[in-house]
């Protein structure tokens, strides 16, 4: 049988389609591309973005930076030494891009300038902390990545 270029161009393209056909159906019946919305609430939280841009300069002005260190406990959350840790009050969230479930926050309870998550809360790979605290009236924001 003999195949002139017509066909030929037919046949390139009807293979060319399902080539493309079998890698969409691959990619969205992958359970490893199941992707998540960053949150739930996404109109509110952007209304809370200038509040967080205040915050964040606040830490700029104030001079001091947060120190994320990783050890065998977990992680430990250092903060600028100027500040007296019994005046500081708020929370850390940590989220993880890769599994809602794991996605955690917990009340920020400083000692001697410094206040450590559990290992046991952690899961090895990327995770996104988000520390927002006040410290004598003002708000304060951090916000950084980690691979733990």
């Amino acid at each position: 049988m003999k195949i002139n270029w017509g066909t030929g161009i037919v046949l390139a393209f009807v293979a060319f389609i399902s080539f493309i056909l079998y890698f969409v159906y691959i990619a969205l019946s992958d359970p490893r591309a199941d992707h998540e919305l960053v949150t739930e609430a996404y109109y509110s939280k952007d209304l809370e973005y200038q509040q967080d841009l205040t915050a964040s300069a606040n830490l700029d002005h104030f001079g001091g930076n947060v120190r994320i260190l990783q050890d065998t406990k977990g992680l430990e959350i250092k903060f600028p030494p100027a500040m007296d840790p019994k005046d500081i009050s708020g929370s850390v969230s940590m989220y993880r891009p890769s599994n809602e479930s794991l996605d955690f926050e917990l009340e920020l309870t400083p000692s001697d300038s410094k206040f450590v998550i559990p290992a046991k809360y952690l899961v090895s790979g990327r995770w996104n902390i988000n520390l927002k605290w006040t410290y004598q009236g003002k708000p304060y924001l951090y916000r950084s990545r980690l691979t733990y």
